[in-house]
């Protein structure tokens, strides 16, 4: 009797590993853009040293803000502000008591009151700001807030160069940003390390349809200076689904505004599994059918294709290593001039 029943369970024992065959766990992420375009042309940093070393250098205060990534962690915080990565000794902000780890909360100059949040920010006042002008800052020094004032020299020389950096938006915009140089955020009014290059779209991107173009640079988004490509990246994510932005862009040293929308990502099927019995996977310009236990499959991509019957029957084919002759006969399209 034992033996009837497991043999009427032995065609499910032998099904249940089937139901496991080629189980993979869901990505935590969404793919790549498979049609985002960065042209090779703005892969590099622009090649502007001598004109960035030509240009005023600006006042000099001794105080070195931490790299963006840092000063963004300092604003996620509870404290807030632009973090003091470093103080150089015998400048006026170490002879005024600035010291290293000091987060800048305010800005005082000439009656008015800043609050900079990027690296950028920060050498944009110190671009501004003349020689013998006085800062009054208000810091924050391990919760306890603090105010110095000093008083500005002339810079003997330029400031370091900023690193160019690159961001990717590739949920609800389809672009890809970079950090402006010096001499690129100067010309949009921002400072060095601020501005948003545009060096990368997606052919679908709703910003493309609304007319970006490569090489724009965006100094504002809903009025919201550019003072790091992240501002731009936060504006996206905290638009409405089909919402939009007003970007105040410089292109080819002119000022234009533009109102661009925002999107959500595709969905799509990408597996069916009957086990033993049908299956089919589409992935990335990949595509594979299987019927009967593999009877019949199929596999094509955007390059070849291949086609089996009964395991041992065998097609294949797709692209091959020329180009189709000209029907014409090699007709050209050139004129020359009589």
């Amino acid at each position: 009797m034992r033996f009837g029943v497991a043999l009427h369970l032995l065609p499910f024992v032998l099904l249940l590993p089937a139901c496991s065959i080629g189980k993979r766990e869901l990505p935590l992420d969404p793919p790549p853009l498979i049609d985002l375009e960065e042209p090779l042309d703005l892969r590099e940093e622009p090649r502007d040293e001598d004109a960035r070393r030509a240009a005023p250098a600006g006042s000099f205060t001794g105080i070195a803000i931490a790299p963006a990534s840092e000063s963004l962690d300092a604003l996620a915080s509870d404290e807030g502000g632009l973090a003091v990565e470093n103080v150089v000794e015998n400048s006026p902000a170490d002879l005024a008591g600035v010291e290293t780890g000091d987060l800048i909360a305010e800005v005082r100059v000439a009656g008015e009151t800043q609050t900079p949040r990027w690296p950028s920010e920060w050498r944009a006042l110190e671009l501004a700001t003349p020689s013998g002008e006085k800062l009054v800052l208000v810091l924050d020094r391990a919760g306890v807030e603090r105010q110095v004032t000093l008083t500005t020299v002339p810079r003997a020389r330029p400031g370091p160069r900023e690193p160019v950096e690159r961001f990717r938006e590739e949920e609800r915009a389809g672009v890809v940003m970079r950090t402006a140089s010096e001499v690129e955020a100067r010309a949009a009014g921002l400072g060095p390390g601020g501005g948003a290059v545009v060096v990368g779209l997606s052919r679908a991107s709703p910003w493309r349809k609304a007319g970006l173009r490569f090489g724009d640079l965006i100094r504002a988004v809903d009025g919201a200076t550019t003072g790091h490509p992240q501002v731009v990246i936060d504006a996206i994510r905290a638009a409405p689904e089909g919402g939009t932005l007003v970007l105040d862009l410089l292109r080819d040293s002119r000022p234009l505004k533009l109102e661009v929308r925002v999107t959500e990502r595709e969905s799509e099927l990408r597996t069916i599994d009957i086990p033993l019995l049908f299956s089919y996977e589409n992935d990335r310009g990949r595509s594979e059918t299987s019927i009967l236990f593999g009877l019949y499959k199929h596999e094509s991509t955007e390059a070849a294709w291949r086609t089996r019957f009964l395991w041992f029957i065998e097609f294949s084919g797709g692209d091959a290593d020329r180009l189709q002759e000209d029907p014409v006969g090699g007709a050209s399209g050139a004129w020359a001039a009589e």
